[in-house]
């Protein structure tokens, strides 16, 4: 389901992960455009939605590099227009990914609840995993200007080592599938933390459970937000 944030308190908390939430529905009390057009600020609340904690902690450049900053003024509101159609398609066409409208981007949300999951210690894509993969990429087939990161993650059981090469099989299984389905190789930034990132209380098996997750995130690409630049000067 949806939660949509509020991009004026994000500017006041800079890169804290705790942001509030609003109602589920895809585009109710949404108005991302709106908030997009007063927001010129880092794409903090997206990098804290992606990798969970420890987002301030100086190691997250690289993810930090391909999310962008957030785009503020007309083009803001342009692009906010768009990226809430996207948000909206995708929780339409696949039931029980938790989708999130973070700045200018998506964050969709797999875990063992939600529709797209591995076996234990396994990195293969079972048969349930792949028809939601499917509806996935048909959406980013028809809303091609954009950019996919691919994050994955694990819980803290098990060694370090062994998670960290887990999570990584994980993201590149997805990314392969997703191209495979016709959604273009150049698109993807694939990254993987392992344990390190954990969103949830890996004290509690309901915690570990949503640990064991792939994060996509969704951003504008070049041609997107040159073109709403373009655009809003002639406005």
């Amino acid at each position: 389901m949806r939660k949509t944030i509020n991009k004026i308190s994000i500017v006041a908390l800079a890169l804290l992960v705790t942001v509030s939430f609003s109602n589920c529905e895809a585009t109710k009390n949404a108005n991302n455009k709106q908030k997009g057009g007063v927001i010129g600020a880092g794409a903090g609340a997206l990098l804290g939605a992606i990798i969970g904690n420890n987002v301030g902690n100086g190691k997250n450049s690289k993810i930090g590099a391909v999310i962008g900053g957030v785009v503020g003024g007309g083009a803001g509101v342009l692009i906010g227009k768009k990226m809430d159609d996207q948000a909206k398609k995708i929780e339409t066409e696949v039931p029980g990914a938790e989708v999130e409208r973070v700045d200018d981007g998506i964050v969709v949300t797999f875990d063992e609840n939600s529709g797209v999951y591995f076996d234990t210690n396994k990195s293969d894509i079972n048969a349930k995993s792949k028809a939601n993969l499917d509806k996935l990429a048909k959406v980013f087939l028809e809303f091609p200007d954009t950019k996919i990161v691919v994050v994955g993650h694990t819980d803290s059981s098990g060694r370090d080592d062994y998670n960290l090469i887990l999570s990584e099989k994980r993201a590149k299984s997805v990314t392969a599938y997703l191209i495979n389905d016709g959604v273009a190789e150049s698109r993807f930034e694939t990254l993987w933390y392992g344990e390190t990132k954990p969103k949830y209380d890996n004290t509690t098996a309901e915690g570990r459970a949503k640990n064991r997750r792939v994060n996509l995130a969704i951003v504008p690409d070049e041609k997107m937000v040159n073109e709403a630049k373009v655009e809003a000067s002639k406005q």
